[in-house]
């Protein structure tokens, strides 16, 4: 090596570092996990927290409540009469809504509904706990059976519009009212003829062939009579909905399906049967707090043929099921199916309360049909119409009704169907399923294909 080059002394790679120079400031340690000249975020970023469900908003309108049964009347002040239409206008109907008899309908049914709460059909099996009164009701429901298996409809061709013959077994449902009554132990005979209206207008309307809620409204009311007169006590209700009403809703769809019975006032897919409502308030407070059949379990086919027997909702459900002819409630009835989301049987229950107020007793097209009379009294000031002696069906095949659209304007009904104002007659769903099963030889329902 040259002087020179030695005298440069050693080169700057080989030189050892240089301490740490006090006016740099102190040096910076990179966090642990943390890559060298990469900032650590973690601390940086929020923490993520999942969105809080939103609560639905709570239904603004109350649950209504079950008034107190009033007393009942005194008898021997009675004049009894045959029940009459006297809803004729709006302003009757407000009187009505306003009236006692709007609570007792209202502490009736809503009595029945209690009455039943958490308890299964299978809780009145023994006929032996049965009153008297009760046992004699169902033999009519028998006998009321037996009437339609003796009048078989006529062959219509395929036509899925309701079958004459309907008639035949209307007539003879009249025939045996008297009789029927006088078993129950009734022997006035203005009391039997008051009594037995309601009856007879339970199982449909003889001119039109159609049957709904407001039939259905008249059989309740046709057991509140009975309540009203002693025949009944308050420690039958449980046997009323459970025994009673349920036999009832059988022998109601043996004679929609043999008569093929046009849905009254139907909704079509956007109401929540075409011809029950009551199944749904019952059968709601039957499965209160039930430990595992939860709303959504009307959708499971095993659920619906293990427990329809036990609970009225699910039985209508199952019912509703066997009427259409596309497989799924979502297709079919979807309000069941929004209704089945309810978090809740109580929420159901209470739902269905204010529906019969709402969609029942506070609708003019279905409450201008209820008939009154002593036991079931108009309010005073209500209208009244002359010669009109046994309400609806009072008109003959070729008469006439006035009724109420929803807006109150009156207007005139054909009894062979509802006017253009109300659209066309509307075809029973049962018979569009029954002749189905007929063209297919009994073939399960067909699905939607975006099912």
């Amino acid at each position: 090596m040259s002087d020179a080059h030695a005298a440069q002394g050693p080169s700057p790679a080989s030189a050892p570092p240089a301490p740490p120079s006090s006016e740099a400031g102190p040096a910076t340690s990179n966090p642990p996990g943390s890559v060298s000249g990469i900032p650590n975020l973690k601390k940086l970023i929020p923490k993520l927290e999942p969105r809080r469900k939103r609560s639905e908003p709570a239904n603004q309108t109350p649950i209504p409540e079950t008034p107190a049964l009033p007393p009942r009347p005194d008898l021997s002040a009675l004049l009894f009469k045959v029940p009459t239409r006297r809803i004729l206008s709006p302003a009757d109907h407000d009187l009505f809504l306003s009236s006692p008899t709007y609570s007792l309908i209202l502490s009736f049914v809503f009595s029945l509904s209690e009455s039943v709460a958490g308890t299964p059909i299978s809780a009145t099996k023994d006929d032996a706990a049965l009153s008297p009164a009760v046992t004699t009701i169902l033999r009519i429901l028998n006998d009321a059976e037996t009437q339609c298996h003796d009048s078989p409809p006529d062959d219509q061709g395929g036509s899925r519009f309701g079958n004459k013959k309907f008639r035949i077994f209307v007539d003879k449902i009249k025939s045996r009212a008297s009789e029927w009554h006088s078993a129950l132990g009734l022997t006035n005979p203005d009391a039997i003829a008051e009594v037995s209206t309601y009856l007879t207008h339970s199982f449909g309307n003889r001119s039109r062939i159609d049957y709904g809620s407001g039939h259905e409204l008249n059989f309740i009311m046709w057991l509140l009579c009975l309540y009203q007169l002693n025949i009944l006590q308050r420690q039958d209700f449980k046997a009323l909905v459970l025994r009673v009403f349920n036999r009832y809703l059988e022998v109601m769809r043996l004679v929609q399906s043999t008569y093929y019975l046009e849905p009254a006032g139907s909704h079509g897919v956007w109401g929540l049967d075409d011809y029950q409502f009551l199944p749904f308030l019952f059968g709601a407070s039957q499965l209160l707090h039930h430990p595992y059949i939860t709303p959504k379990s009307i959708h499971q086919e095993l659920t619906l043929e293990e427990f329809g027997d036990e609970y009225l909702y699910l039985g209508q459900v199952a019912f509703v099921n066997s009427t259409k002819t596309v497989k799924g409630l979502r297709w079919h009835s979807p309000m069941l199916d929004d209704i089945s989301s309810s978090k809740s049987w109580s929420k159901i229950e209470g739902g269905m309360r204010r529906m019969f107020v709402n969609e029942v007793l506070k609708k003019l097209p279905v409450m201008q049909h209820f008939l009154f009379g002593s036991l079931i009294p108009a309010a005073d000031g209500m209208s009244e119409r002359e010669g009109d002696k046994e309400g609806d069906d009072s008109e003959d095949e070729l008469g006439e009704v006035e009724v109420f659209d929803k807006d109150g304007v009156r207007h005139v009904h054909q009894a062979s169907g509802w006017g253009d104002c109300c659209g066309i007659k509307v075809p029973s769903s049962i018979a569009a399923a029954k002749e189905m099963q007929k063209r297919t030889g009994g073939e399960t329902l067909r699905r939607i294909p975006f099912d």
